[in-house]
């Protein structure tokens, strides 16, 4: 069950309206590395675990995600603000403002519908969790290009804000990657000894001895999950 709260999770501002930046905003509501991708991802994975821990995290932060859309979404509507001038309107902006009235959609930058394609679930507990590692860091660099091409004061802020809870996922899944690093695709890990090989397919020399495969380990001892 999800309730609506009618605060944000965090207030979000704009110094003044700035639609080609909302454009680029956009990345971050309807992109493949955006809130609503992660937030079903981790919502649709949850389905089939059985750990209750893990599935309570996976349920918060996909919970928490959707806050983060909302986050994203009123600041492109800010960004847009209410003027709709056709003079204005520049490529990546079109859909906004012939087809949603300057509404945020669910699209990417360049205007390209959110898919489910974007959302990965195999059952597999460790894969789904490095899944979403992966999907964490990649939003952290969307998040990190996007803070550079802005100098409002107060989008900055929201984006620092976004940036700091991507780690804090980040660092929680790879906790609980550590609790489930030997069961599932991981129970097998490294075992035989072609997992010990490396091709040297380069010329000239070898940089890279053979390996010696462990399980993945991500302690942070600084993080704690408590449920």
């Amino acid at each position: 069950m999800f309730k609506h709260e009618k605060s944000l999770l965090r207030n979000v501002q704009v110094e003044k309206p700035n639609p080609q930046y909302a454009a680029l905003l956009q990345e971050q509501l309807g992109g493949p590395n955006g809130e609503l991708k992660a937030a079903l991802q981790y919502i649709s994975q949850s389905f089939r675990i059985k750990d209750v821990a893990i599935k309570d995290l996976f349920l918060d932060i996909g919970a928490e995600e959707l806050g983060h859309m909302e986050m994203v979404a009123e600041t492109i509507n800010l960004l847009n603000g209410h003027d709709l001038a056709v003079e204005k309107v520049t490529e990546g902006q079109i859909e906004s403002a012939v087809l949603g009235g300057l509404s945020p959609m669910l699209a990417n930058a360049s205007g390209e519908p959110w898919t489910a394609n974007y959302v990965n679930v195999t059952g597999d507990l460790a894969a789904d969790l490095l899944s979403n590692i992966a999907a964490e860091q990649r939003a952290k660099v969307v998040y990190e290009y996007l803070y550079r091409q802005i100098n409002d004061k107060y989008v900055r802020e929201t984006i620092d804000f976004l940036l700091n809870r991507e780690e804090a996922h980040n660092a929680l899944f790879r906790e609980a990657l550590n609790k489930v690093k030997d069961t599932g695709s991981n129970r097998d890990f490294g075992v035989t000894n072609d997992s010990k090989l490396y091709f040297d397919f380069s010329t000239p020399g070898k940089y890279f001895e053979s390996p010696e495969p462990t399980p993945p380990s991500f302690e942070n001892p600084r993080m704690t999950t408590t449920h």
